[in-house]
């Protein structure tokens, strides 16, 4: 688990098939209503409006959903992801075909308004743990085939990343350690973990305080305190004396996160990140005008 600045990702070859994948699911054969109703040679300019405060996040992605329908058009952006917006506030211009640019439309938005949420939301509870240096991480609780993205939202809002998937960090939940049982006790789980992936850090799950000092036993790089009062991680945190750092996960809301962050934790998971969170009211306003000399700023 690290913290990644946020940065255009709208480049990389995994997001270019999901804009291509989003723009064959919404066009299909063709957007038959702007080709019965807007000519050809017609040029346009469109400004996206924030229609509420939010969190920026999936500007360039939006940018490359215009380029990738019509590479005439030009896109202006006006906020960088990460960046607060006001209501009304002015994200980005696009000038080009028309049709290009209806076209593109709803697939455009769709990216921003989703990550915007991530992000607006991330921020909220960033803000709630500043105080105790707290890292809000995200969760696997993912749509499917958009993680990527959805996660860049969270590091947009002043998130940090929990794993990409299952295979860049063991972290042994209450599953594995049922199948586990009669094995031995979970010091032994996370040694097995260790001998089986040395180069990958070990993270495990706990309900309570004896688990916690067993876990410690195994020495793994984190320990995951599920569903505890504060007054448990209080006692967790003392008892690790700093031998490994502790996530706190489970019933997260805005709530409880600064009751949680005040307990001494590193971190706290909150799967409302992506699976919870609002998409944020955007607007895309036209004039069209016969001529428009396209001057693009990027």
């Amino acid at each position: 688990m690290k913290h990644v600045t946020a940065h255009d990702i709208s480049s990389e070859p995994s997001v270019r098939r999901i804009i291509r994948e989003a723009l064959r699911e919404d066009i299909g054969p063709g957007d038959v209503t702007t080709k019965a109703l807007v000519p050809a040679g017609l040029t346009a300019s469109a400004i996206l409006w924030t229609r509420e405060p939010c969190v920026i996040a999936g500007v360039t992605i939006a940018a490359a959903v215009f380029k990738t329908v019509d590479p005439r058009i030009c896109v202006r952006i006006h906020m960088s992801d990460g960046q607060a917006a006001t209501r009304e506030g002015k994200v980005m211009t696009i000038t080009g075909p028309a049709r290009g640019i209806l076209t593109a439309e709803r697939v455009a938005l769709n990216f921003i308004q989703r990550l915007s949420g991530i992000a607006t939301l991330t921020r909220r509870y960033a803000q709630m743990v500043k105080p105790y240096h707290t890292c809000i991480l995200d969760t696997r609780k993912t749509t499917p085939g958009l993680r990527i993205l959805e996660k860049y939202g969270v590091r947009c809002g002043g998130g940090t990343n929990h794993r990409m998937g299952l295979y860049d960090m063991v972290l042994i939940k209450d599953n594995h350690r049922f199948l586990w049982a009669g094995r031995g006790d979970l010091d032994a789980a996370i040694k097995e973990a260790r001998l089986c992936y040395p180069g990958i850090p070990i993270e495990i799950e706990v309900e309570n305080i004896e688990e916690f000092i067993q876990a410690l036993r195994g020495k793994p790089d984190w320990i995951m305190l599920d569903n505890m009062s504060p007054a448990m991680m209080r006692r967790c945190v003392k008892l690790s004396h700093g031998q490994c750092r502790i996530e706190a996960s489970g019933g997260v809301d805005l709530q409880r996160v600064r009751r949680i962050a005040a307990a001494g934790v590193d971190a706290i998971s909150v799967g409302k990140l992506t699976h919870s969170a609002p998409a944020i009211d955007l607007s895309l306003e036209i004039d069209f005008k016969t001529s428009a000399q396209c001057r693009c700023e990027r």
